[in-house]
């Protein structure tokens, strides 16, 4: 059994989209619908920054600075937070909101949405490109979730937690095409459902479960070899992060629980004997 660490108070309602920003050695998550980004200093301090309504996802931008996916599009951080552009929306649906992402190898910058009320098939994965076009990736998505991509940057791992199911499809790194879609992890509902994920270095699938008060770790062939029990319910991502990418952080939710856990909403913190890979940065 995996060991867990909580690291920070009950500081977000809903924790969501750790990312270790490797340049800065600084990790980043969001409290998602208070519209905050959360930074975790060296010195174990925490640094809340507003960006809007809402905060889904947000990567390193590599010339420095973060993109984050915002409640209906995106925005740039500039070096030091000493600037918020917010880019137009790309979609006017005041039912949707961005929920979750990634960056592929090559700096593209991907999100995906989900309705308020969970309304099946009301959810779209998009992508924002260096230049600053968006573009429409996948559509009759559910709860559009966890994406991370292989280091060879030819698959793409993708969760829409409606489906209880971690998929992976083909991937061109020139077109950014998505293609033969296949399952290869199906989590009983007892479980838990599957939300943020990240892969290791030997191409292991780390996944929080949402009401399932884990993450487990599946081989690329879908196999469950880890799981990492985390006192509270509501688990809703994870990522590695420290000097040498060996930690792993996962964030928790308060959202629903009407404070019924007393940790719910924390940062844990694992050592689980594997390392990650630093996170792509956008390219724009």
């Amino acid at each position: 059994m995996i060991a867990t660490e909580q690291i920070t108070e009950t500081i977000a309602h809903h924790g969501e989209g750790p990312v270790w920003n490797h340049d800065e050695k600084t990790l980043y998550w969001v409290d998602m619908l208070a519209g905050d980004v959360l930074e975790l200093g060296r010195d174990g301090s925490i640094s809340r920054h507003h960006v809007g309504t809402v905060a889904a996802a947000l990567r390193p931008r590599r010339d420095g600075g973060m993109v984050i996916a915002t409640e209906r599009g995106f925005a740039l951080v500039e070096p030091g937070w000493s600037g918020l552009r917010s880019l137009p929306d790309v979609f006017g649906d005041p039912a949707v909101r961005m929920n979750d992402g990634g960056c592929d190898l090559q700096g593209r910058f991907y999100c995906g949405t989900m309705a308020y009320e969970g309304t099946d098939g009301a959810g779209t994965l998009f992508r924002l490109d260096p230049d600053g076009s968006t573009h429409t990736v996948l559509t009759d998505l559910t709860v559009s979730n966890g994406l991370a991509w292989s280091s060879d940057g030819l698959l793409a791992y993708y969760v829409d937690s409606a489906t209880q199911r971690i998929d992976v499809f083909d991937f061109d790194p020139v077109t950014a095409a998505f293609s033969d879609r296949r399952p290869v992890v199906t989590i009983d509902p007892e479980l838990g459902s599957p939300d943020g994920l990240t892969l290791d270095v030997d191409g292991g699938i780390w996944v929080a479960l949402w009401d399932g008060s884990a993450v487990h770790r599946y081989s690329p062939a879908g196999a469950l070899d880890e799981v990492i029990e985390l006192p509270t319910s509501r688990v809703t991502a994870c990522t590695f992060g420290g000097p040498q990418l060996d930690e792993l952080y996962i964030t928790t939710s308060a959202l629903g629980l009407a404070g019924r856990e007393a940790v719910a909403g924390a940062l844990f913190r694992a050592v689980p004997g594997v390392r990650g890979t630093a996170p792509a940065c956008f390219a724009g």
